[in-house]
């Protein structure tokens, strides 16, 4: 348990870091304002998972999930972040923009999902 617990920690401080890293890029790219950066990685993140979720499983690679699953996405993917987006987005009066932002992030992320799931499917077929 306590090996499992490593892995878990070291994989999220890996998908934290590359989640802080892409914010930063996109925020560099973009300028302020809608929040791009955590829309980038939910979105990201969630086709990763996918195609992760089918390979690892194909593959007997189930021991890898901790780490990789659990630790790398579950740092990188930043649904606690949208949430405070989109609230902040509606604080501020942005209504619209609120809405558009929750849309497109549960919308495209269940999307790439699905992408993910098919695209391995078929390049492990």
């Amino acid at each position: 348990m306590f090996i499992t617990v490593l892995q878990v920690a070291l994989g999220g401080a890996i998908g934290a870091s590359l989640r802080y890293m892409s914010g930063v890029a996109i925020f560099k790219l973009m300028g302020p304002g809608f929040p791009l950066g955590v829309l980038f990685v939910n979105i990201l993140g969630s086709g990763i998972m996918g195609g992760l979720t089918v390979y690892l499983g194909q593959k007997g690679l189930s021991h890898l999930n901790p780490i990789l699953m659990t630790g790398v996405l579950g740092g990188f993917t930043t649904f606690s972040a949208f949430s405070l987006e989109a609230y902040t987005l509606y604080e501020r009066g942005a209504v619209g923009q609120a809405a558009i932002y929750v849309g497109l992030s549960v919308v495209l992320s269940l999307v790439a999902l699905v992408a993910g799931v098919h695209l391995m499917r078929w390049v492990l077929a």
